[in-house]
């Protein structure tokens, strides 16, 4: 069952990506700060404090410390798409594809708009040589996200290395 705190920020999230899709080049890191602290918040203090400790630990190479963390994170709030999404940045962090991938996927089931999970999504495909999946990654991350630098990057440096192969 969703968690009705967090489901409740459902029209300021729409709101919020709206407003991405239509930012001028001075807007839109506001607007993708909004976002992430919307995702940010699980209407927990306890799941939040969890989430923020993870983070932490996961910035300062602690990964397993992170990886606890998190898990008791998402044990207890399975519902909440930006804990599963920062376990996944902590397994990758670790060198854990599977997992982080795992992670990534439930992400994207609670949040399909989530544009981290994606972008993640398509580092590791292009990482692992599957690049037409990672151009398909990167490829709808812009579609939500169409001003973030390192996403025209990727779609760029893709579509150029795959010109003239079979897709």
């Amino acid at each position: 069952m969703a968690n009705p705190a967090f489901a409740a920020d459902a029209e300021r999230l729409n709101e919020l990506f709206t407003s991405l899709e239509n930012a001028d080049e001075t807007s839109w890191e506001q607007i993708e700060n909004k976002i992430w602290s919307e995702w940010s918040e699980s209407g927990s203090p306890a799941m939040d404090l969890l989430l923020q400790r993870g983070r932490e630990a996961t910035t300062e190479e602690r990964y397993e410390e992170a990886i606890e963390h998190l898990t008791a994170l998402v044990e207890n709030a399975p519902d909440f798409a930006e804990g599963w999404n920062a376990r996944a940045t902590a397994y990758y962090a670790a060198g854990l594809i599977g997992p982080s991938l795992h992670d990534i996927a439930r992400t994207l089931e609670l949040e399909p708009r989530h544009f981290g999970a994606l972008s993640g999504l398509g580092r590791i495909l292009e990482e692992t040589g599957n690049d037409p999946a990672a151009l398909e990654a990167y490829s709808e991350a812009l579609s939500i996200h169409p001003h973030r630098p390192s996403l025209i990057r990727a779609v760029e440096r893709l579509e150029g290395a795959l010109e003239g192969k079979s897709i």
